[in-house]
């Protein structure tokens, strides 16, 4: 235990240390441990006591409540992203390598004026700057809203399962959610700003169109046909990934005032999350597509054989109507004698034929 406290002591003061001052007094961020118990709490609830205490209940309905939710992650992640483009992209933030200017020059403040669209924020290199410039502190805000953003997305998951939606709590999806608070608390802690808001930059404007189609989604089944482009959704953020990836492995290979932790640290996720979302791209996907595939094949095979018996079916009574003309037309009676044997009746022609026969018989004799 005593080893436990002084590796936490000794974590705190690292924290301390290296931490950014402008965020250490902001809520959850003097240490990773909420944060961590938070997630690992969002794990189990999603995994094991949510499904255990609905195991016996009927699934919540829940549609006002999912149109309420979506549409404000609709609005809150549009605020994102506009502050991530007044904050710094929005031009301030340029498309070369921009290294860290600490002083209190025209230039210096610039970087802070407004963001990654305006000119100075470098999608090649873009470093922190750590001033207390109003723009500057408008960025560190929009990071720490990002990273509260996290947590109010784990109520996706927790409305899967009051729905009962199981498949829906996928390795992916738990993944994904879990993770993410952990790994934005530490660029809000240490790099709030800068180079790694571009994630938070494309993140934000992935989550408009996401929310946008579980909206449309929450709205019932008169808008299915406006949800044709889902898949289209998730290549959109397999794109937002290979962005991500190659925006902060490019610092690998150039010179820039940014530290490399953060470059493996955003890049590895990126990486991950690739990979997590194209495993599930193909089985989804290509599954269904297969699928589709092989019932059109047996609906065409299916719709063969019908003709195919109908057609036999046409021939069968064709032979059967021939047969019966032909059987009349060469024996007369014959059919109604047979009845005799099945009835117990003569029938009154072969009478009529026959009792004439009788007299004359009878008259020679």
């Amino acid at each position: 235990m005593a080893l436990i406290m002084k590796y936490i002591d000794s974590m705190h003061h690292y924290m301390d240390k290296y931490g950014d001052p402008r965020t250490k007094e902001w809520p959850l961020m003097s240490s990773p441990l909420p944060t961590l118990a938070l997630c690992l709490g969002y794990v189990y609830l999603v995994k094991v006591l949510g499904p255990r205490l609905m195991e016996n209940r009927k699934p919540f309905q829940l549609k006002n409540t999912l149109i309420v939710y979506n549409f404000v992650q609709v609005v809150f992640s549009a605020w994102l992203f506009y502050e991530c483009l007044m904050g710094g992209w929005w031009g301030e933030y340029s498309f070369r390598c921009q290294p860290v200017d600490h002083g209190t020059t025209g230039r210096a403040m610039r970087i802070g004026v407004s963001g990654w669209l305006t000119g100075h924020y470098n999608f090649r290199c873009q470093p922190v700057d750590y001033s207390n410039h109003p723009k500057t502190l408008r960025m560190v805000h929009a990071c720490w809203w990002y990273y509260f953003s996290k947590f109010t997305e784990f109520f996706d998951t927790f409305f899967f399962v009051m729905r009962k939606k199981s498949s829906q709590v996928s390795t992916l999806h738990v993944i994904h959610h879990g993770c993410m608070p952990m790994s934005v608390w530490f660029g809000v802690k240490f790099t709030p700003g800068g180079h790694s808001t571009f994630f938070g930059l494309l993140n934000t404007f992935v989550h408009i169109v996401m929310y946008t189609y579980y909206l449309f989604t929450a709205l019932g089944p008169q808008f299915q046909k406006y949800l044709w482009w889902k898949k289209y959704l998730t290549a959109l953020q397999m794109v937002q990934f290979v962005l991500i990836m190659v925006h902060a492995f490019q610092l690998l290979f150039i010179d820039c005032n940014y530290p490399k932790a953060f470059v493996w640290w955003i890049g590895m996720h990126a990486v991950m999350f690739f990979f997590l979302f194209n495993e599930f791209y193909q089985s989804t996907y290509k599954v269904q597509k297969q699928k589709r595939a092989a019932a059109a094949k047996k609906r065409e095979a299916e719709a063969l054989l019908l003709q195919q018996q109908q057609q036999q079916q046409q021939q069968q009574n064709g032979h059967v109507a021939n047969g019966s003309a032909n059987g009349t037309l060469s024996n007369g009676t014959g059919n109604k004698a047979a009845d005799y044997y099945v009835r117990g009746d003569l029938p009154a022609e072969m009478e009529l034929t026959q009792r004439p026969a009788t007299n004359t018989h009878t008259a020679a004799q």
